[in-house]
């Protein structure tokens, strides 16, 4: 059931969608060669917990997941898509790319954001990998609006995607959602589809778009941790996130 938010939470998922961008960007500046993935989870905690909120993924057990989730920041490096779970022996090194995806509980609220950085100097292939997938949640961003659809935002990113002189692959199997009063809510998103197909959008709606796009191939496979989703062929992937407000007009970027 897709739950359109009230003006008074709407508000508080603004305050809440300002700190996790602050601290996102905060934990960013921490992503430097010789740091392990788990001081960078550590870090994450303490600052959401000195902003008196609550990780919203430490503990969150997914609909067929073995194990809560036990980290608060999902570490993702290199060909590992999303979910990367945080290890003080996996150490960042020059040349490496990283997805930080975070998602902060602020007042009973929910919001979420992944950003990828570069470890360092990066190639010329991973820094463009990194520019078209934060332009492509751009162009999801910039095609949610009020009467269009699910299937419109989709075939937005999908479109831009396929007109790159590289073939990159879509993943397909992971989307963007609802967000809110839970972490996941309806509707599902994916980052391709058809014009006028899914949800219709309506104001008052809060969705997390999220592109997830890989150097090679589109298909990607599941690590025996039951979380780490990586790339089938080995090749690097990016990802983007930003939670926004379904708005009469432009979309309002609520992890700002």
């Amino acid at each position: 059931m897709i739950i359109v938010k009230t003006p008074s939470e709407i508000e508080i998922l603004r305050e809440g969608g300002e700190r996790l961008a602050a601290i996102l960007e905060k934990v960013k500046e921490k992503v430097v060669p010789g740091i392990s993935t788990k001081d960078l989870d550590d870090y994450a905690f303490r600052l959401i917990k000195e902003g008196d909120d609550t990780p919203a993924f430490l503990n969150y057990r997914p609909v067929g997941a073995k194990i809560p989730f036990p980290a608060s920041l999902c570490v993702s490096v290199n060909d590992e898509v999303v979910h990367g779970i945080p290890s003080s022996k996996r150490i960042l090194k020059e040349g490496d790319i990283v997805s930080l995806d975070l998602g902060l509980k602020h007042k009973g609220l929910f919001t979420d954001m992944a950003i990828t950085t570069g470890v360092g100097n990066i190639s010329a292939a991973n820094k463009k990998l990194m520019d078209i997938t934060e332009q492509a949640l751009q162009v999801g961003i910039n095609a949610a609006r009020a009467g269009n659809t699910t299937g419109d935002i989709g075939n937005s990113v999908e479109n831009f995607i396929r007109a790159q002189k590289v073939k990159y692959g879509i993943v397909e199997i992971l989307s963007g959602h609802g967000v809110g009063r839970t972490i996941h809510e309806d509707p599902y998103i994916p980052n391709f589809g058809k014009k006028g197909k899914g949800d219709r959008l309506i104001p008052g709606m809060v969705i997390a778009l999220e592109p997830m796009i890989n150097l090679g191939a589109k298909d990607v496979t599941l690590d025996d941790d039951g979380y780490t989703f990586r790339t089938a062929d080995g090749q690097n992937s990016a990802h983007f996130e930003h939670t926004i407000l379904i708005t009469e007009g432009e979309a309002e970027i609520l992890t700002k």
